[in-house]
């Protein structure tokens, strides 16, 4: 006997309704009190109330600029921000060079064929050069900035 047998809704209702027929003196009154509390408690959970459109948050933008700056400085602060993006990128190169170049030390010194892993470590860097400024033309095709799309070689 399994567990869906167990739960039968018309053997339920049937005993509800055999109960419900019997005289006794305080079956509706029962009855109601019953329904009046299911429903208070439904349309309590069930309720929502609204009262006119809710407020409008208050935000505050904290900016960094002077509202009232020039063309001319918001170039000069470009350029000025582009000397120290470049001289960033100068010096990750710097210290990517001496990484390569203690590498090459390690690999010469552990009998290694330091030229042909150059070689290799070359062509994936132009790999994934390659990539990364074909991504940047598609973005760019994307957003309109090109007149006519670019191929680009596919791997």
């Amino acid at each position: 006997m399994g567990i869906i047998d167990k739960m039968n809704p018309a053997a339920g209702f049937s005993d509800f309704i055999s109960e419900f027929r019997k005289p006794t003196p305080y079956r509706w009154p029962i009855l109601g009190v019953s329904m009046l509390m299911t429903f208070t408690l439904l349309y309590q959970i069930m309720g929502e109330t609204m009262i006119g459109s809710p407020a409008r948050p208050n935000v505050t933008y904290i900016t960094s600029f002077a509202d009232d700056r020039t063309e001319d400085e918001i170039i000069a602060t470009n350029v000025e921000n582009q000397k120290t993006q470049d001289a960033i990128d100068a010096l990750i190169e710097e210290n990517e060079e001496a990484k390569r170049e203690l590498y090459r030390t390690l690999g010469r010194a552990s009998g290694m064929d330091v030229e042909a892993i150059e070689r290799e470590a070359a062509k994936e860097r132009a790999r994934v050069e390659a990539a990364e400024n074909a991504r940047k033309m598609e973005i760019r095709r994307r957003a309109g900035l090109l007149d006519d799309p670019v191929d680009t070689p596919k791997d």
